[in-house]
């Protein structure tokens, strides 16, 4: 993907070198997000649980455990590698904004008010809660802020062999602006909403819908930053194509246990989840959710 020139947003909140300190063991680890900690989470033997609504529960529960946290000032420089990932980050948030400031408006949707990113180093406070790195990049629609910290992206390369790869970063970034596509659209509010009423097997399929619909619009971005830009190169696509094979549901709990367990997915299988990426990229269609789609088996 190529970003030469291209402008940086100015909605980057830059916390690196803070870091949360908590009281009491709080921690996170065990919620699986995307990528790194569904495979660190499931290999240490974590349970399968869902970010989106998880890291605002564990927010309750540590004010009931009375969990305290402080903020105290990391030491070290950050790398010429760290750097420009910093960069990147902030190019990709940029186009975001330029993208679905368009389609929003093209297509009656009103005006698209853009979220910030939080970059910051092993912990961070946020409108949901304390999150600490192994929870991965989240989006919280509480503050409509997205949390990354960029040690994800080099655990990334390790894991998935995506080094030198732009646009599979750009991929995860663009994964939960689609969240906050479906906060601004008050998708988000209103499944989140419908699984406080139904038991967990019902709220993960819900949970599916939203993580295959942010897929989509993951896409959907794709499609019209290509259409402007020109910026995607070989092999991108079949890039960000294999990267969601790879943080499918099914494949990662296979990878981690042997077996999959379908009814507590809640991200979408390897297939689903390449399936709505591609839709995204070919069609960029606003009019298409996940959630017209009627048998959840047809998803």
């Amino acid at each position: 993907m190529k970003l030469d020139g291209r402008r940086k947003s100015s909605n980057v909140e830059d916390r690196r070198g803070l870091s949360t300190g908590t009281k009491a063991g709080l921690g996170l680890g065990g919620i699986a997000g995307i990528i790194i900690v569904a495979v660190m989470t499931l290999m240490q033997g974590g349970s399968w649980t869902d970010v989106a609504s998880n890291v605002g529960q564990q927010v309750v529960q540590n004010m009931a455990n009375g969990v305290k946290t402080e903020t105290v000032e990391g030491q070290r420089e950050f790398t010429a590698e760290e750097q420009q990932l910093a960069e990147e980050c902030s190019q990709i948030l940029a186009s975001t904004e330029d993208v679905w400031s368009k389609v929003f408006r093209e297509n009656g949707l009103g005006e698209y008010q853009a979220p910030t990113m939080v970059l910051f180093t092993n912990s961070v406070n946020s409108a949901c809660g304390s999150a600490t790195s192994a929870v991965g990049p989240f989006y919280c629609s509480g503050d409509q802020k997205l949390y990354i910290d960029l040690s994800f992206f080099t655990e990334m390369k390790r894991q998935l062999g995506v080094q030198g790869n732009t646009f599979a970063y750009a991929y995860v970034i663009a994964h939960e602006i689609g969240h906050h596509v479906e906060y601004s659209l008050g998708t988000l509010g209103k499944a989140h909403q419908q699984m406080r009423q139904v038991d967990k097997a019902q709220a993960n399929q819900i949970s599916v819908r939203l993580e295959l619909l942010a897929d989509y619009y993951a896409g959907v971005w794709a499609h019209y930053e290509n259409e402007r830009f020109k910026s995607l190169e070989d092999g991108d696509i079949d890039k960000a194509i294999e990267l969601a094979r790879a943080i499918g549901d099914d494949y990662l709990q296979k990878k981690a246990q042997g077996y999959s367990q379908p009814e507590s997915f809640t991200h979408g299988t390897s297939e689903q989840r390449k399936r709505w990426l591609k839709r995204g990229i070919d069609s960029g269609d606003m009019r298409v959710t996940t959630f017209n789609v009627q048998n959840y088996n047809d998803l």
